[in-house]
């Protein structure tokens, strides 16, 4: 499964930004699908993801109640709505793709986009 993540940029700490995450159609409707993130001098971490048949959503803590995962199976395109933004949430954003859990960890990740970086400041 092929990723091209879009959509990041600089906002202001309260703003709010969405990502996209365009996959190959080959199998884009029977695999889990989610965000992680890394911040300078930080390993990767997980933001959320969501199940194929998109019934469920499963987030980190620090963003729960501020961000959305949400999957469009049609358009092949997975996006992460980000609200509230915190200075804390800067980081350069990866959607991936598994046929498992994302939430077992980077180890059961198939497929990585690129990267999309956020910036939140003032």
């Amino acid at each position: 499964v092929q990723l091209q993540a879009s959509g990041g940029g600089s906002v202001q700490p309260g703003g709010s930004l969405r990502l996209s995450c365009a996959a190959s159609a080959r199998i884009f409707s029977s695999y889990s699908m989610g965000w992680f993130r890394q911040a300078p001098g930080k390993e990767r971490e997980f933001v959320g993801t969501i199940t194929w048949s998109g019934r469920s959503t499963y987030y980190a803590d620090s963003v729960k109640g501020r961000f959305t995962i949400s999957r469009d199976n049609a358009k092949n395109t997975v996006y992460l709505q980000m609200n509230s933004l915190k200075s804390e949430d800067t980081a350069v954003y990866y959607c991936a793709a598994s046929p498992r859990d994302l939430r077992l960890g980077l180890g059961v990740i198939s497929s990585w986009g690129q990267g999309t970086l956020v910036t939140v400041s003032s």
